[in-house]
């Protein structure tokens, strides 16, 4: 009898589309995005937190545009950044119009909420002609009134059928690059909702927890209903609602994304939760060691450890390994094995730099295989 790797994740197999330069769903990587909370008609205020966005890793970001101020400002935004930006819509056909023509990658949109027939018309045409993609995003706390009435509350077939409804307004106008999310701040609802629609649909999820709440609270309530959903294989991009810094939504995203080796980026730190067997002082050294380390984006694993029952085994499989050892001198492993010795001063700087070097190796490694492919290639 075969059996399937215990790492291993089988994502669901979905088309594919483009919202600008990043592709969602097939076999792309799983984006990470968020949203600002500026005023979208504070253009430098935007961008300026834009910008922190793409620094922190985001893959896409999403805008509100409310009002004809907003997608004014938004073609003078997107001219400034990177990352694709998708148009928050809610309601008014023009405004979807004006984001497309402004330079928006995609718009997010409830077709059945913008009008008449002719009105979705006019927003698929424009998206058609200004290469947007669009998301239908439902939320059970905005369902339509007859589905509430079939159903009595919001539940998760209410939701998929929702959802379902809205991707047939775009499919009846021959439109199929979409994705679709149905969130819920209910943990169960949106894992539910979501498990129905990826069993009957084949569009990218966008998927998250919706109002999850502050920080901490909110990132334990996303990583439990969000990798409940990625270990099944449901997800296709991610955005984790917190009451906080919006770049604190892609850190918290790229960490569920590495727990779960579904994508890496930055170090991945392993450390002992301390005792009194520890030989240096872990949590402080852990707390400052992640906040050096912050800048690093090539994938790696360090292990911090504070003693020899567990060190050394974790050593094995990371890059870099640190194990507390008896009167104040540890050990530093490379790639699995020892490799020298450390006392106990600078031990922070100490790990940095082994890491900087190491990332500055990786860097110039992968440069160098680019270069030949690209050499090959002409």
């Amino acid at each position: 009898m075969s059996v399937r790797p215990y790492r291993e994740i089988q994502r669901r197999k979905c088309r594919q589309i483009q919202v600008g330069k990043v592709a969602v769903g097939g076999d792309a990587p799983i984006s990470v995005q968020s949203m600002t909370n500026t005023l979208t008609s504070d253009v430098a205020a935007t961008v300026a937190q834009v910008k922190a966005l793409e620094a922190a890793g985001a893959d896409i970001v999403r805008v509100s545009c409310p009002d004809e101020d907003s997608t004014k400002a938004l073609k003078q935004i997107v001219r400034q950044v990177d990352v694709p930006i998708v148009a928050d819509i809610h309601f008014h056909y023009k405004r979807a119009i004006e984001a497309a023509e402004a330079g928006a990658a995609c718009l997010r949109i409830n077709p059945g909420n913008i009008g008449s027939s002719e009105r979705v018309r006019a927003v698929v045409q424009a998206a058609k002609d200004h290469g947007c993609s669009m998301r239908i995003g439902v939320n059970a706390g905005s369902l339509e009134r007859d589905l509430l009435e079939k159903y009595g509350e919001p539940c998760p077939e209410a939701m998929v059928e929702s959802g379902l409804n809205h991707a047939r307004v775009l499919e009846d106008q021959d439109f199929f690059e979409f994705k679709i999310s149905c969130k819920a701040s209910d943990v169960f609802l949106a894992v539910a909702a979501y498990h129905g629609l990826a069993d009957a649909c084949d569009y990218p999820l966008h998927i998250g927890v919706t109002e999850a709440g502050g920080l901490r609270s909110g990132t334990i309530k996303s990583s439990i209903g969000l990798g409940a959903l990625l270990w099944a294989g449901i997800g296709d991009t991610v955005r984790v609602s917190l009451s906080a810094d919006p770049v604190e939504e892609v850190k918290v995203g790229f960490d569920m994304l590495k727990a779960l080796n579904l994508r890496h980026r930055g170090v991945n730190v392993i450390s002992c939760p301390s005792c009194a067997r520890q030989q240096f002082e872990v949590i402080k050294t852990v707390e400052v060691l992640e906040q050096r380390l912050a800048h690093i984006t090539t994938p790696m694993t360090i292990s911090v450890i504070g003693c020899v029952v567990n060190g050394p085994g974790e050593a094995r499989e990371t890059d870099i390994g640190f194990t507390g050892g008896g009167n104040g001198t540890h050990q530093v492993y490379i790639a699995g094995l020892p490799d020298h010795r450390l006392k106990d001063k600078n031990i922070v700087d100490h790990l940095v730099a082994l890491v900087e070097a190491k990332a500055a190796e990786i860097e110039a490694a992968t440069a160098e295989i680019e270069a030949s492919e690209q050499r090959a290639a002409s």
